[in-house]
């Protein structure tokens, strides 16, 4: 049992210090590379993750397809009127599930 904390310890330890040591080493450096990531990977992300998630809709069985294109249709409406990314992605994940569990049986 105190295998698994020390393993766990261990691996968080490594992944926060992976991620910790680009801010220690640039922190009063202006990189024009990471400006332009911060700009353009929120939507790369996100285009990645629609792709990815409408990949497989099955066009034949209605009850396959709606609860998708219900969700995306809610996700964006609500990101256009709210302006909030974490929202959108909630509001759309949370009508899905409904969908699916409830309506679209």
């Amino acid at each position: 049992m105190i295998h698994d904390f020390l393993l766990i310890f261990v691996i968080a330890f490594f992944t926060f210090i992976t991620r910790a040591i680009p801010f220690l080493f640039l922190k009063n450096k202006k990189s024009k590379v990471i400006d332009y990531l911060g700009e353009v990977l929120p939507f790369s992300v996100m285009a990645m993750l629609v792709v990815f998630c409408l990949k497989d809709i099955n066009f034949s069985n209605k009850s396959h397809f709606f609860p998708e294109i219900i969700a995306v249709i809610v996700t964006v409406l609500s990101y256009k009127l709210k302006r909030n990314t974490l929202f959108s992605v909630f509001l759309g994940t949370i009508v899905y599930m409904i969908c699916v569990q409830f309506i679209f049986i």
